[in-house]
Formats: C-alpha cells, sequence, structure tokens
C-alpha cells in the first residue's frame, strides 16, 4: 500500500449468548510496519474482489428523507474531518453506530471495525472495514502449539473507503464512497449502507454494459477491420481493467484519445458516444467482468462452461450458426490429458 497512514484504530466486536457486545480501544494504534502489512493486505483483498458499488452520503433534503432516520455517521466523520473531534472519539461513536445496527439486523457474528485515515494519490481517503476472525493455532516460543484469534481478511465483505477530498470538493459527485458488493445478500448491503448513512449512486454494471455495447456499435459503424476492431476492445479493456486496478474513474475523453492511437478514424469515439441516443457519462466505474464481454466469449449451462479469447473466434475456435456447434482446434493442455486418460489412450 503506498499510502501515508495518519490514524487508524481497531475496536472489537464479540458473541456471548446470543448478543453481539462492543469492546472499544481507547487509544489509536502505532503506525508502524504492522499497521502499513495489514492496510496493505486489506488493500490488495479489497481491490482484488470482483465487484464494487459507488455511493455517496444522503442528503435529508436532497433525497426527501427524514433527518431523524439518518446514520449520524457523516455528521461525525465532517466533525473530525474539521477538526471539531478526535480521531478516537469519531471511531467509538462510530462503533456504537455499527454495534446498534447490527443489533437491529440480529447480525452475529464476532470481528474487529477497523477505521484508518490515509492519503493517497494527493487525495484524504477514510477506509471502514469489519474483519471477520478464525481460531487457528500457532507456534509458542518454546514450539508447543497454541489455539490462537487471527484476523481472516480474505474473507472481508463488509468495506468502505470514502474519498474525502472529493466528498469536500466535489459534493454532488454520486462516486466519492465505494464499497464492496459481495455474494451476501441484499440485506447485509443494505445494512451496511444504513451504518454509513450514505445511498449507491451510479449502477456499475449497467454503466460498464452500456460502455461495452457502444463500444460494439462504433467498431461497426466504422466498419472497421477486424484486426482494428479487436485492437479498439484490446486497448478499451486493458484501460478499464488499469482504472479498476486503480480504483479511479475512466474518462470518455481520455479513452477516447488513447484509442486514437490505436485506430485511424474519421470520428473520435467521445464525439461518437455523445451522440448516441444514451451517450456515455464523461466518467464512469467500471465492473471487471462486464468489461471482460469486449475479449472473451464465455457462458455456461446444460452441464457446459464455455471461455476462450474472442481473437481466436475463426481461427482455433469456429462457430456454425446454421448447426449452432463450436469446434475446437486444439484443446488445451489439462483437458486433453483428462480426456486421453479417459478414454485410455496413452499420453
Amino acid at each position: 500500500m503506498q499510502a501515508d497512514v495518519k490514524h487508524s484504530i481497531i475496536h472489537q466486536f464479540y458473541t456471548n449468548d446470543g448478543h453481539i457486545g462492543l469492546r472499544l480501544a481507547p487509544s489509536t494504534l502505532a503506525v508502524d510496519d504492522d499497521v502499513h502489512l495489514l492496510l496493505s493486505e486489506l488493500t490488495d483483498v479489497y481491490h482484488a474482489k470482483p465487484s464494487k458499488g459507488y455511493a455517496r452520503f444522503i442528503d435529508a433534503e436532497r433525497d426527501d428523507t427524514d433527518s431523524e432516520q439518518l446514520s449520524e455517521f457523516p455528521t461525525l466523520l465532517d466533525a473530525w474531518r474539521k477538526g471539531d473531534e478526535e480521531f478516537v472519539k469519531f471511531s467509538q461513536r462510530t462503533a456504537h453506530i455499527l454495534h446498534q445496527q447490527l443489533q437491529h439486523y440480529g447480525f452475529l457474528e464476532s470481528g474487529f471495525l477497523l477505521i484508518a485515515s490515509f492519503m493517497e494519490r494527493g487525495h484524504d481517503h477514510l477506509v471502514v472495514a469489519f474483519l471477520p476472525n478464525k481460531e487457528g493455532v500457532s507456534i509458542a516460543p518454546d514450539l508447543s502449539v497454541d489455539r490462537s484469534t487471527q484476523l481472516d481478511i480474505n474473507r472481508v465483505y463488509l468495506a468502505a473507503t470514502v474519498n474525502l477530498t472529493e466528498w469536500h470538493e466535489e459534493p454532488e459527485s454520486t462516486s466519492y464512497i465505494s464499497f464492496l458488493k459481495g455474494r451476501v445478500g441484499r440485506k447485509i448491503s443494505d445494512f451496511f449502507l444504513d451504518f454509513l448513512g450514505c445511498t449507491e449512486g451510479r449502477n456499475v454494471k449497467q454503466q460498464s454494459q452500456q460502455l461495452v455495447e457502444s463500444v460494439q456499435q462504433y467498431v461497426q459503424e466504422h466498419n472497421l477491420a477486424p484486426e482494428q476492431a479487436q485492437a479498439v476492445r484490446q486497448s478499451v479493456y486493458e484501460i478499464c481493467d488499469q482504472s479498476w486496478k486503480n480504483d479511479e474513474p475512466v474518462r470518455v475523453v481520455d479513452l477516447s484519445e488513447q484509442l486514437s492511437q490505436a485506430v485511424d478514424t474519421t470520428q473520435s469515439f467521445a464525439d461518437f458516444t455523445a451522440k448516441l441516443e444514451q451517450p456515455l457519462p464523461e466518467e464512469l466505474r467500471t465492473d471487471r467482468s462486464t468489461v471482460r464481454k469486449l475479449v472473451k466469449f464465455q457462458g455456461q449451462g446444460g452441464g457446459i462452461s464455455i471461455g476462450f479469447d474472442q481473437q481466436l473466434l475463426g481461427d482455433r475456435v469456429e462457430y456454425n450458426p446454421a448447426t449452432d456447434t463450436l469446434t475446437i482446434h486444439g484443446t488445451p493442455p489439462n483437458l486433453r490429458d483428462q480426456l486421453r486418460r479417459y478414454f485410455g489412450i496413452d499420453s
């Protein structure tokens, strides 16, 4: 994690007789190598998660919402950011809000609430994550085996990052909060958004699908040669994939400029999309699995799962629409070995 960590603190949630309890930390953690390692591992896991949502804090007037029903978290965060609240006090009050939400939703899972502020790429951020734990074993100095409670960071599914700089400088933005959208059910996702006092601002999958369709339409209407069309799709995918890894939005103007270097057309991609019935937004977040449709064909059903790079179509892979059949020339080595063993053919 290439970031300047400012503050970090961990509070504990534990279960006891069917109830969830809270144990507050009295002070922040020392900003040392262990804390940097923890935040680095969390950041890696966070960025590796395939699906994220983007949100903004709810505004009572703008969203016609009863202010008494809103979470105090945005107010507490703003007070801390302005220097009206100490970080420890802010984190403790945040932990109490989460505790109330856990009790309200009947969420009984022990773990730790990590809250940390850091600066990265010139922007201030705050990460809020519920870290699950698991029972494990460790080797003591006398080489005996001890049971121990360990963080299970790979299983994190409740986490969000607030871009404090963007929130302050662009209050009308709808994506200064990113959060994990895992396969844990809508109820869990809603509960975490309620805790943060925010609402989802963009449907990333829909925007990504719109981008994919716009690229396909651009390629078709400009009658690009197969090699050029493939270059456009590959370039868009690589740009989006890099932005996804950096947790940054894709700006259509920047995308258009880079595409102009890949292919020479009479109309830029930005000008083309601006004239569509549903123009692309000036910048958008992308969903990795959706954008991958630009460079891969994949599908499953009826006990069959198939996936291959688009550039192989017409070469190693042939499709016959009349008979709805795929012909694959040269199977993957591991699949070929399995088939040969099944038929008793010597390798």
